[in-house]
């Protein structure tokens, strides 16, 4: 028997293998275990004895090894001729590893001998006797052999067929498009990849599982009429190899869903029309002149004028859906950012763009990063103008970009508008508004928003409370700073140095240093060291109601516990030594902070130069004078203030005039200032 008359078998051979899968087999063993009995493994003469019996079976393949029946391969000529060379390409490899003496004629003897009673055992589809495994044509071993690398040769098909499937529903539609749709969120590189291998699997399990249910019914639907067929013919019981006969229709019930129910019908058609909305079709393809001019909009510059006939003409020709501009202007938002702006406002006019109330959105938000308010109130005007009402996403947008800005009265309608619409605020809104009345020394506001973020659950972070206490702090409010305070710790926030610092400075500012007091005592109580800053506002506090005392004791007490004063400290008790006239006093604090390496604070000029002017030190004073001079847009009116009174007090009638100039100059009102300017004065100075 030729090679070429065994490919051309039957092409109901290998269905009939696949027959033969579903017997029962024996262990596998090895050809090379055979080598010692040669006379069995070439037990001769080789006939054609049949291997079948009435008792129990074993398969020519090991049903534990091959893939189950849903996956058979196709049936035909090319399945046989497949089959059978990878049979003989590996079943030469094990002859002539267990006779390595036999000639090419020899082996290619056994070959056609062993194929020829594969093929007969193929063709009739049935087992084979366990008893008859010792006896006949092919010793035990043989036998386990031919089992083996059929399997392994039935085991690659398979694996090639799934391989060339899978192929297939890589390129499905529904694959495409969830691939698509991770590519617009942000997927890419190795994870896309996996996703698309993954859901490409997932379909093809889908589809084959769907293919068995529809065999196993139709092998159903074949053996009820043969049973029919067969009970007409015969008016004799006979028991029919099948599915179970049941009365009335299947009721499928999955997750406590009853499937077979009409409804799901209708669910399966509305989720479908849905997909259609979501899953959107591929934009046309653009060719000829088409081309020519989209080519020439990606080229464009933004202060083209001809960019709106190019667009004119781009419509002529493509008669574009919103897929097309889309596509367009993604195109154009990948070259050139601000072409994109500039076209994306154009086209929402167009008729076939569809304009929606994202459209606007997307632009708003985009300039709103850039700060171009101009662009946005543009934008809402054209909204207002086509009666398109802005959605939650746009108030928001807008709430960020006007808190950003400092236009608190168009946040705020911006932040009522969103309220109005039925939203819930979310943190990042919530928190622009916070520190949008922060900014602007309104914090009482923004605690009533702090109460209502509360009231829905959302939770103020550390950053928001010490905000808000630093704006009570500096503003003096000493209640509203024990309110957040308290309110913090409530949270689940320790009292940190900072927020006693804020506590401390709030105090001081009211001239409460008792109060003080007892917020520097809790502080180190809960095992906190006082910075300098702190001790600084501590000592402010006490200099508000002249407490010397006070403060020397507490300076001695936290020097003893290893407390060495810094800048901070040194000019608070500067500016309070400086007011007492106590100059060299002053000017041993000035030295240690010059030896702490740092240049003393602007503000602190101030005080010298009062310090200097009242003690009639006109050297000192007109120098410091200069630095302030050439400063003066630092300066407050306070600032402004005490040094125009020290320099009257002190007899420079004319450099007081000259600063009040200045000082009308710099915007201020200098009207209680100018009352001492027409006093007598008191003393020259005495150094000059």
């Amino acid at each position: 028997m030729s090679w070429r008359t065994l490919a051309s078998t039957s092409r109901h051979t290998f269905k009939r293998l696949n027959a033969i899968f579903r017997s029962h087999s024996t262990t596998l063993s090895s050809l090379q275990q055979s080598r010692a009995s040669s006379a069995t493994f070439l037990h001769a003469p080789f006939t054609t004895t049949t291997l079948h019996s009435a008792q129990t079976t074993n398969a020519l393949i090991d049903p534990r090894v091959h893939a189950p029946q849903n996956d058979a391969v196709v049936d035909g000529d090319d399945t046989t001729n497949e089959f059978l060379s990878r049979f003989v390409w590996i079943m030469r490899k094990k002859v002539k590893e267990a006779y390595p003496d036999s000639d090419k004629a020899t082996v290619d003897g056994m070959l056609v001998a062993i194929v020829e009673r594969v093929t007969s055992e193929m063709e009739k589809g049935e087992g084979v006797e366990t008893g008859s495994l010792g006896s006949g044509d092919f010793s035990d071993d043989l036998w386990r052999t031919v089992w083996e690398v059929s399997n392994m040769v039935l085991e690659d098909m398979n694996k090639e067929r799934k391989k060339e499937k899978m192929k297939g529903f890589l390129q499905c539609e529904e694959v495409k498009e969830m691939c698509r749709f991770a590519g617009e969120v942000g997927i890419r590189g190795d994870l896309i990849r996996e996703l698309r291998f993954k859901w490409a699997r997932e379909r093809m399990e889908e589809h084959e599982f769907y293919e068995g249910l529809e065999r196993i019914r139709k092998e159903a639907q074949n053996e009820e009429k043969e049973s029919d067929v067969g009970e007409k013919e015969k008016e004799k019981e006979k028991v029919v190899v099948g599915l179970p006969k049941r009365r009335g229709k299947i009721r499928y019930q999955i997750y406590g869903l009853d499937l077979s129910d009409p409804k799901w019908r209708q669910v399966a058609d509305r989720i479908h029309e849905a997909e259609q909305v979501f899953w959107t079709q591929e934009p046309k393809a653009i060719t000829g002149k088409a081309k020519i001019v989209t080519s020439k909009i990606l080229s464009s510059k933004e202060d083209d004028d001809g960019l709106q006939s190019l667009l004119d003409e781009w419509v002529e020709l493509v008669q574009p859906s919103r897929l097309e501009w889309m596509d367009l202007l993604d195109k154009l938002n990948e070259q050139n950012r601000s072409l994109y702006l500039k076209v994306a406002e154009m086209v929402l006019t167009e008729d076939s763009f569809q304009t929606n109330v994202y459209d606007y959105f997307r632009l708003i938000d985009m300039y709103a990063k850039e700060d171009c308010f101009d662009d946005v109130e543009r934008l809402l005007k054209k909204m207002s103008e086509n009666d398109i009402q802005p959605d939650a996403s746009t108030a928001s947008a807008l709430v960020h970009m006007y808190c950003k800005g400092g236009n608190l009265a168009r946040a705020n309608e911006a932040f009522e508008m969103l309220t109005g619409l039925g939203f819930q605020p979310d943190f990042q809104v919530y928190k622009s508004m916070i520190m949008a009345f922060v900014n602007n020394d309104q914090p009482k506001l923004a605690e009533k928003l702090m109460r209502e973020m509360d009231t829905r659950n959302i939770k103020p972070t550390e950053e928001l409370y010490m905000a808000m206490l630093r704006s009570f702090s500096q503003l003096g409010d000493t209640k509203g700073a024990d309110r957040i305070s308290l309110a913090m710790q409530f949270a689940g926030f320790q009292q940190s140095v900072e927020a006693c610092t804020l506590l401390i400075e709030a105090n001081a500012l009211t001239g409460d240093p008792y109060q003080a007091r007892s917020h520097f005592d809790y502080m180190i109580n809960v095992g906190n060291k006082p910075d300098d800053r702190c001790t600084a506002s501590m000592i402010a506090a006490y200099e508000k109601k002249n407490y010397l005392d006070d403060a020397l004791e507490l300076l001695l007490k936290l020097e003893s516990d290893g407390f060495e004063p810094g800048v901070a400290t040194y000019s608070v008790l500067v500016d309070w030594l400086g007011q007492l006239q106590l100059v060299d006093e002053v000017e041993q604090l000035l030295g240690k902070i010059a030896m702490q390496g740092e240049a003393p604070p602007f503000k602190l000029q101030v005080s010298l130069c009062d310090m200097y002017a009242r003690a009639g030190n006109e050297k000192k004073a007109l120098q410091i004078l200069g630095v302030l001079e050439a400063r003066k847009d630092e300066l407050g009116q306070a600032e402004f203030e005490r040094v125009i009174r020290g320099l009257i007090d002190g007899g420079f009638q004319q450099d007081a005039q000259r600063i009040c100039r200045i000082m009308e100059a710099q915007g201020f009102d200098a009207s209680r200032v100018k009352v001492n300017l027409l006093k007598p004065v008191s003393r020259p100075p005495s150094m000059r």
